[in-house]
């Protein structure tokens, strides 16, 4: 089971440090497309993946058509507030990509259009815009895990009955 996490031309260095703690918690392998709007070695970004970078595994592409053509065998799911299928509809094979797009744009028109069928959504009142990037990752990845049992994924370490 592997699951990968895209984040097409990332921009603020404190979401991709919150994502990759994420895939850190998770054992996700994460992947930038460039251009990054940070730099890899901000202060930011270290700041919020804390001491968890060298349990990330990080991939960078010059775009995502490289990513794309590496894989090419497996699934791609791609984060948009305009999709039509709902993140928790989908039963998710046991390896799979889910993509997401930079902050102030989302992913591109064109790579929505052609994956269309495989464009999922976090429900969320019309009012609002987008939810933050990291947050979006956090949902749709333990949603990924739900659906596994949280295989892999610790399940005990809680109190129970004060002990």
């Amino acid at each position: 089971m592997q699951l990968n996490i895209v984040l097409v031309e990332p921009e603020i260095p404190q979401n991709t440090g919150n994502i990759a703690r994420t895939c850190a918690a998770t054992g996700a392998i994460l992947h930038l497309i460039e251009p990054l709007g940070f730099s890899v070695s901000d202060k930011y970004l270290k700041r919020a993946g804390l001491d968890y970078w060298h349990m990330v595994q990080i991939h960078f592409y010059k775009s995502f058509d490289l990513l794309k053509s590496k894989f090419s065998g497996v699934p791609f799911y791609f984060v948009s507030t305009k999709a039509k299928y709902v993140y928790s509809d989908i039963v998710y094979p046991d390896e799979c990509f889910f993509v997401f797009g930079k902050e102030t744009a989302g992913l591109p028109e064109n790579l929505l259009k052609e994956n269309y069928e495989h464009c999922i959504r976090i429900p969320m009142l019309e009012s609002i815009r987008s939810l933050n990037l990291s947050n979006s990752v956090a949902i749709v990845v333990y949603e990924f895990f739900r659906q596994k049992g949280f295989a892999d994924l610790q399940k005990s370490g809680f109190i129970q009955n004060g002990n």
